[in-house]
C-alpha cells in the first residue's frame, strides 16, 4: 500500500507499527513518514475503524467498552484486571468467560514470558497488573446457546480482522498506568469460528512481533463446537492458539437443547475434533461448562462429564450461570457447584470454579449483549 501512495517499501512497516505496535491512527502523528505519504494515508481513512462510545466500570475494576464501527455496528469488549487471590479451589479470575489465558498461564506457561507493552515490544518480569481483555468477533450470534445474551437478536454481521484487532489496540490505550496487556481471548460476542477469516487473519496480527506482539500461548479462541473449523484452527496454527470449548452438557439430548450447534456436530463428532488437535506439549483444552440449576448439574451430570472426557489433555472452568434478562434460567446454589466440582477433581481433572465478575455491569460470562436488543425470554424445555 505503502508504495501505491508513492512511499518506498520499508514505510509500509512503519505504517503497520505505528498502529498495531503504537496504537497511533492519525496519519499526522506518524512522525517518520513523508509529509506527503501521510497526507494520502489521511485521504484514506486510516483512523476511526471504531471508536469506543461507552465504558462501564465495574467496583473490580473489569471494564465493559462499546465499540461503535464506522457503520454504527456496535459490540462490547471487556478490560478485565487480574486477581492473584480468592479462596481455595476458587479460580482468581479475571472475568467469568474470559479468565480461560490467565487459568492457561497460572497452570501451563512459563510466569516469565515476556508480555506485550502499550508502546509495542515487549517487557520481562512485569510489575504490573496484568489484564485480559475479551474481544468480539461479530455484531450479535447465530449459535442461539439459551444462556448467551449475545445471540438474543441473532446474527447481523460479521467483524473485519481491522475491527478485531481493533477493539484491542483502542483497549489497550484505555489501560490505566499501572496494567499491562497479558491475554486476549476471544470469548465475546459472536461465535469467532463462525468467522474463520477474520479470526484467522487477526490471530495473525496480534501475535506478529512488529505489532502487539503477543505470543501466540496468550491467546485463547472459544467456540461452541464448530467441528472443521477446529481442524483448520490447528492446521493452520500447528495447535499454539489455545482453544476453548464451550461444553455445557456431557450427553446429545441435554446439549442440544442448551446449544442448537450440537444437531450439526454431536458430542462424538466434537470429541474425535478435539482429540485430533494439534496440542503442543504442556498444553491442555479449556473446557467450560455452565453450570444450570436442574439441567446439566447434578452428580450424574459430572460423573457423564468425566467420563465423556476421559483420556483427553483437559483443564475444567465450571461457570454458574449469569443471568441474562432473555432466560429464566438460573445458576445452582454454591453448595451444588462445590460439589459438581469434587466429582471432576477425585477423578483426577483440574478444575476450576469461576468467581464472577464485572457482572454489576453486566460483563460477566454470557451477559455481552448486541445494543438496542430486545430481549425474547426463552425457556428451556425438558
Amino acid at each position: 500500500m505503502a508504495t501505491t501512495l508513492g512511499g518506498r517499501a520499508f514505510h509500509g512497516k512503519s505504517i503497520f507499527k505505528w498502529i498495531q505496535a503504537r496504537g497511533i491512527t492519525d496519519p499526522a502523528s506518524m512522525s517518520d513518514l513523508p509529509a506527503a505519504l501521510r497526507t494520502s494515508l489521511a485521504s484514506l481513512g486510516v483512523a476511526g475503524v471504531l471508536a469506543i462510545t461507552s465504558e462501564r466500570r465495574s467496583l473490580d475494576n473489569t471494564r465493559k467498552l462499546l465499540a461503535t464501527m464506522r457503520d454504527g455496528a456496535t459490540v462490547e469488549t471487556v478490560l478485565i484486571p487480574g486477581v492473584t487471590s480468592g479462596p481455595k479451589g476458587v479460580l482468581p479470575s479475571p472475568l467469568d468467560a474470559a479468565v480461560d489465558a490467565d487459568a492457561a498461564a497460572a497452570v501451563d506457561d512459563d510466569d516469565d514470558e515476556p508480555v506485550a507493552t502499550s508502546g509495542g515490544g515487549f517487557q520481562n518480569a512485569p510489575a504490573k497488573i496484568r489484564v485480559t481483555q475479551c474481544i468480539s468477533t461479530q455484531v450479535g450470534c447465530a449459535m442461539g446457546c439459551v444462556f448467551c445474551a449475545s445471540g438474543v437478536a441473532g446474527l447481523k454481521r460479521h467483524l473485519g480482522p481491522d475491527e478485531v484487532v481493533a477493539q484491542v489496540i483502542a483497549g489497550r490505550a484505555l489501560l490505566d498506568d499501572d496494567e499491562e496487556l497479558r491475554n486476549v481471548v476471544y470469548m465475546g460476542m459472536g461465535e469467532p469460528l463462525h468467522n474463520y477469516d477474520s479470526t484467522a487473519r487477526s490471530l495473525r496480527l496480534l501475535t506478529h512481533q512488529d505489532g502487539i506482539g503477543l505470543s501466540s500461548r496468550r491467546v485463547t479462541v472459544s467456540t461452541s463446537g464448530l467441528v472443521p473449523e477446529i481442524a483448520r484452527l490447528g492446521a493452520d496454527f500447528a495447535g499454539n492458539i489455545g482453544l476453548a470449548i464451550s461444553l455445557h452438557a456431557a450427553d446429545d439430548e441435554t446439549r442440544t437443547k442448551l446449544m442448537p450447534i450440537n444437531r450439526k456436530y454431536p458430542l462424538k463428532v466434537l470429541m474425535d475434533g478435539l482429540r485430533a488437535y494439534p496440542l503442543p506439549k504442556r498444553r491442555r483444552i479449556t473446557i467450560e461448562y455452565t453450570l444450570v440449576a436442574g439441567q446439566n448439574d447434578s452428580l450424574i451430570e459430572a460423573k457423564k462429564l468425566a467420563t465423556l472426557l476421559r483420556g483427553l489433555p483437559v483443564k475444567i472452568n465450571l461457570i454458574p450461570m449469569n443471568p441474562i434478562e432473555a432466560s429464566t434460567l438460573g445458576p445452582p446454589d454454591f453448595s451444588g457447584v462445590l460439589t459438581f466440582q469434587k466429582v471432576l477433581t477425585d477423578t483426577g481433572y483440574s478444575c476450576f470454579i469461576r468467581r464472577r465478575r464485572g457482572d454489576d455491569v453486566s460483563a460477566a460470562s454470557g451477559q455481552l449483549a448486541l445494543l438496542g436488543a430486545k430481549p425474547k425470554v426463552r425457556s428451556f424445555r425438558a
